[in-house]
């Protein structure tokens, strides 16, 4: 038999097999758990049902009752409290004989309700299919099931984990489920529906319990909390509700070993110290040095929160759900709304997701999903940890396999090709550090194809023969400036230039622009601060009232717009698209074996202009 515990409001009462306190005072009562004190009573208590309780309130009250039902979903969301439910509204029958039949309005307790919430009615039979699955026990069922009940409406049989029943009793179950008398019902409750055969539930009425929604679950634990004259910060709430991961039992669980834990009011802080949980600002900057590829930041920030006591395990865990969770912005910002999340986290994902490609968010929760796993495995998991980040840091900016391809075309085959512009080589040991990013010696920058890319390359001013100091950059034009951070490997910063500036005026050493609604606090402080220490001069960087230009990315988009409208006015393109009707074309390239002066429509009908796949 399963073990049960009263709702709030039936703990005074003490029945047949209740523990009989006599005259001892309220404070002598054991203590109950909050998974037990605060169990569902009724319909009107569940939480995150909506669905189930929606059909069942229907079926009661047209008198479209199944002779059996199975509830299934994950642990916690409440299999077996639905279950007694059920039979409480099966069996609802008040002292005065008003109700007359099955009804799921019960505001009061009845006649048999205190007894089959504590699991010991004559007439409701509770049965744990983990220790009772053989075919004899479903035999004691199918002798049992023929009698009247003794003194409730129906007779209910609540199984729970049925799958664990053997393929025998299974079997011996299958007549009398189809064709049980008029006084018997049967619900069975199980966390793998899987298991349980099709001629079993071909012959019962389903209900998946869904996970309750975090949000959910915060509201739910705040009204307890009140209840229980209990202080806790709203983003302690958060913790424990996607801690739970839709669990109900799991979230009062958690809150309450967080209470004792606290002893006093209940911090975020707090919570993840219990849970082994990193500090959620500490792996949001984490995962911003990831993004612009500073490694040497990224392994300071990972080494101080090892030092404090977290798991390097649930260090790349935490960082693989905030990746998660800025790609679920990007895609739809509403999520960004949700208050399960610390307003920090919210904030700060709105940012990055404007920022960060998609691609680059794919490529980040790839690499973090198998590093995760060489970690769990590995003898020294701080070590394993640090190389995956090493990784992460390494491929920020990396091209696509299409753009590798391209520039492998343009430098015919992969070798090196002279430009005055280009880059020195990484192996010459004199080469100025400013020249190009620490990473790979095959990262040679790409020649230009035309004159207009050869000017958004920054030139190298040759250091002066009367001085010592560091050679200078010289930034002539905004499209070199872009090119420049990209080629820091800082695609924070090239993303905000290209997306949240509109150039108003651009000389040597001054900068001025107007910012977009979205772009970041400190921008115009790190871009100064940057640029002084890429290019070995101060910059000013002001922000002007005027409208400026369009940002790089919109006149990006227009251009693509435009040559995506030439292409559609082309006879042969409008042929293609006349012959596989919904077709469209979302990208105009040159083919690279082409001269640029020839236009050169592709077939890319069927991709989408950001759909490269790593």
């Amino acid at each position: 038999m399963s073990d049960a515990g009263a709702p709030p409001d039936m703990t005074s009462g003490a029945g047949k097999g209740g523990l009989e306190l006599g005259g001892e005072p309220a404070t002598a009562k054991p203590y109950r758990v909050l998974a037990r004190k605060y169990r569902p009573s009724s319909f009107d208590d569940l939480i995150g049902q909506e669905a189930m309780v929606r059909t069942v309130s229907n079926a009661f009250e047209t008198g479209r009752i199944p002779q059996a039902w199975i509830l299934t979903g994950v642990r916690g969301v409440g299999k077996t409290t639905t279950a007694r439910i059920l039979a409480r509204a099966l069996n609802y029958e008040k002292p005065d004989g008003s109700v007359k039949g099955p009804t799921i309005h019960m505001p009061d307790l009845g006649v048999h309700c205190q007894a089959i919430m504590e699991s010991r009615h004559m007439d409701v039979l509770e049965m744990d299919a983990a220790s009772h699955t053989g075919v004899d026990d479903v035999r004691q069922i199918n002798d049992s099931v023929r009698y009247a009940p003794a003194s409730a409406r129906y007779k209910v049989y609540i199984i729970d984990e049925v799958h664990m029943l053997s393929t025998a009793a299974f079997n011996a179950f299958l007549k009398t489920l189809e064709e049980p008398p008029e006084h018997a019902k049967f619900v069975f409750a199980t966390t793998e529906i899987r298991k349980v055969p099709v001629t079993v539930l071909s012959r019962c009425q389903r209900f998946d319990l869904r996970r309750v929604e975090a949000d959910v679950l915060m509201g739910h634990l705040s009204n307890i909390a009140k209840k229980e004259g209990v202080e806790v910060e709203p983003e302690a709430l958060g913790i424990i509700a996607r801690a739970a991961e839709g669990s109900v039992r799991d979230s009062l669980s958690l809150f309450d070993q967080a209470i004792a834990h606290a002893a006093g009011l209940v911090r975020a802080d707090a919570v993840r110290q219990m849970l082994g949980l990193a500090d959620r600002t500490r792996v949001i900057d984490l995962f911003e040095h990831l993004a612009r590829g500073d490694i040497a930041s990224a392994f300071g920030e990972f080494r101080s929160q090892y030092d404090v006591g977290a798991d390097p395990v649930v260090v790349l865990s935490d960082l693989a759900e905030f990746v998660n969770f800025v790609t679920r912005v990007k895609i739809v910002p509403a999520t960004a709304d949700n208050v399960a999340f610390g307003e920090t986290e919210r904030v700060r994902a709105r940012e990055f997701a404007a920022k960060l490609s998609m691609r680059v968010l794919s490529r980040m929760w790839q690499m973090l999903l198998k590093g995760i796993t060489e970690v769990q495995t590995a003898t020294r998991p701080a070590a394993a940890a640090e190389m995956v980040l090493v990784r992460i840091a390494y491929v920020a900016d990396l091209p696509t396999p299409d753009e590798a391809i391209r520039m492998l075309d343009q430098n015919g085959g992969g070798a090196q090709i002279a430009s005055g512009s280009a880059a020195p080589s990484r192996a010459a040991p004199t080469a100025p550090v400013s020249s190009m990013s620490a990473a790979s010696p095959m990262r040679t920058p790409a020649p230009p194809r035309s004159g207009a890319e050869a000017s958004a390359r920054p030139q190298m001013a040759a250091p002066s023969a009367q001085t010592d100091s560091a050679p200078v950059l010289r930034i002539m034009t905004f499209p070199q400036l872009v090119a420049l951070a990209g080629e820091k490997r800082d695609l924070l910063t090239k993303a905000a230039l290209e997306a949240d500036m509109r150039l108003v005026r651009f000389e040597e050493g001054r900068l001025e622009v107007a910012l977009e609604r979205n772009a970041a606090r400190g921008l115009v402080n790190d871009l100064s601060r940057k640029l002084e220490l890429w290019t070995g001069r101060r910059w000013t960087v002001i922000v002007s009232n005027e409208a400026g230009q369009p940002t790089l990315r919109s006149q990006n988009e227009q251009a693509r717009n435009e040559h995506a409208r030439a292409a559609e006015a082309d006879p042969r393109v409008q042929e293609v698209l006349a012959r596989f009707p919904g077709t469209k074309v979302v990208e105009v390239r040159r083919l690279a074996a082409e001269p640029p002066e020839s236009d050169i429509i592709t077939d890319d009908l069927n991709e989408t202009s950001d759909g490269d796949d790593d």
